[in-house]
């Protein structure tokens, strides 16, 4: 995944703000997509969502801009997902047995055996650990999935494990359920084994495909058929979707990347975004797609750390078959402030609401190697104070062992990483303190001085991301003059900041300097850590 990532950077289509409530969901209903589709579902987004991007031109002023910047909103399903915070990645497949971390296409499925598998011992890891949502490598790189798929033998059912009757996905699924966890699948746009079938990046057109694809033997219920523009990979990623999404309960999020499989130089596999997205609009509108998805980018490294200053509206170009991508680069050091806005303006078709995810594994591979350790407490202390504190949201990845299980060392880490961040931030001072408001200021006054290290502020993001610059101040005696004691530029969905040494006094106040429109602050929270 790494690699991919580096050398791959892609997003969404334009098509994917919609939120499918348009589209037939009945049994046995069939939807058409045409060449035309694309521009038939942004006209349905900018109906149903029409903040959710707007549309930018070379011509826009630097003010022109920030104005339209300021009125960008997010939608309710990239509210819930900011507000997940700690979300955990768990990469599972033949690669754990091999030792890759990318794999070839070609292994023998039987080299897949996880002896122990044990989800629910996942899930309470997880949940043990404040992660609130967890996504499972469905497929990766090397095509092997982790459920019986109709589509390919390259999964668990040509394993011996279970004889051949296992499910990683359904057990996954169903234990994160019941452990009070949402559930995330990833689905690698490459494939290894499908190139080797001479399916993937075969040089076969766009043409409308029934999906699911009829297969012999079918025992599926009848649900919902479409008709959807794709190449031959397009509809085999298509069907495995349809899979994934129809027969394993409710999926929060589908997550892609922009890996293209390692072929040569001549070939490429140009996806069908915009026929994927469709389908997952349609059946699970709910869902957040990621970071090859319209709702979430990638924060643009794997070390877990976001901007910063980390703005959740940005600018975009619209690409092939509705695929969104960064105006900028992916590692700008800034994504979305003034000077970003006038920069993408050549090129940037759009401002959008698309806000960071910041992932990184918990060991230096993405999947299991047992010369490998986990970070330390501090570590991963860090990085949730440079990605939750910085208005973007934690992937954290903890891949499961040749049994099944998550390493001890891991378990044990992801409880002290929660009971460390629970010292961080414990009681809010400010929680029942008497406060005042006014536009682009509160003041809390604590009714005795009390020793502060750890602030936490937030806009109401509904309002959009609109402060550019803020101070913290505290007034040390009654009447006395207001002291500094912080200060930064962007707020967003959650701002954390650690004052190098604890400052005492009654009364506390955020005082917005610049902002785009007057902002809706909802938060402006005071603690004293117990380290």
């Amino acid at each position: 995944m790494e690699v991919s990532r580096r050398l791959f950077v892609t997003a969404a289509a334009a098509l994917a703000a919609s939120s499918g409530t348009s589209l037939a969901r009945a049994s046995s209903a069939t939807t058409s997509a045409s060449a035309s589709a694309s521009a038939a579902s942004a006209s349905a987004a900018s109906a149903e969502e029409p903040w959710y991007r707007i549309p930018v031109s070379p011509d826009d002023t630097a003010e022109e801009l920030v104005s339209k910047a300021s009125q960008v909103r997010p939608t309710e399903r990239q509210i819930a997902w900011q507000a997940l915070e700690r979300t955990a990645f768990l990469h599972f497949g033949v690669n754990t047995f091999t030792g890759l971390e990318w794999g070839t296409g070609d292994e023998d499925p039987d080299v897949f055996q996880p002896v122990g598998l044990d989800t629910d011992q996942w899930a309470r890891a997880l949940r043990d650990g404040g992660f609130k949502l967890a996504i499972l490598t469905v497929k990766h790189h090397d095509g092997f999935v982790l459920y019986r798929s109709r589509y390919t033998n390259h999964s668990v059912a040509s394993s011996s494990w279970q004889g051949g009757q296992g499910d990683v996905l359904r057990s996954f699924a169903d234990s994160m359920r019941r452990h009070g966890i949402k559930v995330g699948v990833y689905i690698s746009p490459a494939d290894e084994n499908q190139y080797l079938h001479g399916v993937y990046a075969n040089g076969s057109a766009r043409s409308e495909r029934t999906i699911p694809t009829p297969v012999p033997g079918d025992d599926r219920p009848d649900g919902p058929t479409f008709r959807l523009p794709a190449t031959d990979y397009g509809a085999h990623m298509l069907d495995q979707l349809y899979e994934v999404l129809t027969e394993y309960g409710p999926v929060d999020e589908v997550w892609f990347d922009g890996a293209q499989g390692r072929i040569p130089p001549d070939q490429v596999e140009t996806y069908d975004w915009d026929s994927w997205y469709m389908l997952i609009r349609t059946l699970v509108p709910d869902a957040t797609v990621a970071v090859s998805g319209p709702d979430v980018r990638w924060v643009g490294n794997e070390g877990g750390f976001a901007r910063e200053n980390e703005w959740s509206v940005v600018p975009v170009q619209e690409k092939d078959n509705g695929r969104m991508d960064f105006a900028l680069s992916y590692d700008a050091p800034d994504m979305g402030g003034r000077d970003a806005l006038v920069a993408a303006r050549p090129v940037a078709d759009y401002l959008q609401w698309w806000p960071a995810e910041a992932d990184v594994s918990i060991r230096d591979g993405w999947f299991y190697h047992a010369d490998q350790q986990p970070k330390s407490v501090q570590q991963l202390t860090d990085i949730y104070f440079g990605s939750v504190g910085r208005n973007a949201v934690l992937l954290l990845n903890i891949p499961p062992d040749e049994q099944g299980l998550l390493p001890a060392a891991d378990v044990t880490r992801l409880r002290e990483f929660r009971e460390r961040i629970d010292r961080e931030l414990p009681e809010d001072l400010a929680g029942g303190a008497r406060g005042t408001t006014s536009p682009g200021t509160i003041t809390v006054d604590l009714g005795r001085a009390r020793e502060v290290n750890r602030i936490r502020l937030a806009e109401d993001i509904r309002h959009g991301q609109q402060v550019e610059s803020f101070v913290v101040e505290a007034q040390p005696g009654a009447g006395g003059a207001w002291a500094r004691v912080a200060e930064a530029g962007t707020l967003g969905a959650s701002r954390i900041l650690l004052l190098p040494t604890p400052v005492r006094a009654r009364h506390w106040r955020v005082r917005v300097t610049q902002s785009r429109q007057p902002p809706h602050l909802t938060q402006f929270a005071l603690y004293r850590s117990r380290l």
